[in-house]
């Protein structure tokens, strides 16, 4: 079976070069445009006046949960509601202790750091990362061997905010030294359905209520997916509608880029099918299941599996991957002892 480009993914949760040209424009800038993660935002706001108050820096955060959620987006408006400039890098950019070193001394007081994908950052550097995160200090090894000198360099109190979708990756000595942890959750179709009409009128695009509630309900639980499908809606309401999108423009937007009333696209169906029509549903190995679609093991782990996992479709057992009752309901797939029928 041909490879499946996962990257080109309209559903894909991950930030790819295409979304670039609206995340900018889109992205708010302060807690109170900032939409849904209501227990999120309350605690930040807290610690973000309190920390003013003191004229201290904030401590430093760590923000996990599924990709496309507002991670980077959040650590922005902190650093915003703070006052202060913001510095973005990201673990695998990160390639050697004295990488981190130059991002670390050309910090001012009180700065935000953003790390995205923490979780990658090479071992070496992490441990580097501990007395910058503890003491506000550097030791910097001067010279090799027996002239070698260790020379302790201050650094000013700074903010580290980590990002990460898999925060069981972190080492403990790493996920310690975080004063504040938080989780972003899912969001409901009702939150979506308002980012939607919120980016609809910065973009200058028609939209009612209940077109946006169905571009939401298709966008799983995640922003920057229904930011996404907004624009490719836009673009079949102004070609072959009147250019408003209502909820029977956004359908057949949806329907003719095969997206379900559940989000899901092809290439969630033809995995569903794949282990439905050759295994029976399962219990069915990954590799073999990877073999079977033509796909690493590592991209359904990371990319395909976590959403249908989320709505009950399919679950992981000791035995291999299972298909649910849920999801045969979903395909229109009936099951009949050892053989399933269309």
């Amino acid at each position: 079976m041909e490879e499946m480009d996962y990257e080109n993914r309209i559903v894909a949760p991950e930030y790819t070069y295409r979304d670039e040209e609206i995340d900018v424009s889109l992205r708010p800038k302060t807690l109170d445009e900032y939409i849904g993660q209501d227990k999120v935002k309350d605690n930040l706001s807290i610690y973000i006046r309190a920390a003013a108050m003191r004229h201290e820096a904030l401590d430093h955060v760590l923000l996990y949960g599924p990709p496309g959620l507002g991670k980077t987006t959040l650590s922005g408006i902190i650093a915003n509601e703070l006052g202060v400039n913001f510095r973005v890098t990201s673990g695998p950019a990160i390639e050697k202790a004295g990488d981190l070193a130059a991002i670390l001394s050309s910090l001012s007081e009180g700065d935000v750091l953003f790390i995205d994908e923490i979780h990658r950052m090479p071992r070496a550097v992490e441990e580097i990362l501990y007395p910058a995160m503890e003491d506000f200090s550097l030791d910097i090894i001067l010279g090799k061997g027996p002239s070698a000198q260790s020379i302790r360099l201050n650094l000013p109190h700074f903010t580290l905010i980590g990002a990460t979708t898999r925060s069981g990756q972190l080492t403990a000595p790493l996920r310690d030294r975080f004063g504040v942890l938080l989780r972003l959750e899912l969001y409901t179709p009702e939150q979506l359905a308002q980012i939607v009409t919120r980016s609809a009128g910065i973009l200058g695009i028609e939209i009612d209520k209940s077109g946006a509630l169905e571009v939401a309900s298709r966008s799983r639980g995640t922003p920057r997916i229904a930011n996404r499908l907004l624009k490719r809606v836009r673009d079949i309401a102004q070609i072959e509608f009147d250019g408003i999108i209502t909820e029977e423009v956004a359908m057949k937007a949806l329907e003719r880029f095969e997206i379900d009333e559940l989000g899901l696209d092809d290439f969630d169906r033809t995995m569903l099918k794949t282990i439905i029509n050759n295994y029976n549903g399962g219990p069915v190995g990954l590799e073999t299941l990877a073999a079977a679609i033509g796909e690493e093991s590592i991209t359904i782990e990371d990319v395909y599996e976590p959403y249908l996992m989320q709505i009950g479709f399919l679950v992981r057992t000791s035995r291999g991957r299972c298909v649910t009752d849920a999801a045969y309901n979903h395909l229109g797939i009936k099951k009949t002892g050892q053989q399933t029928i269309f």
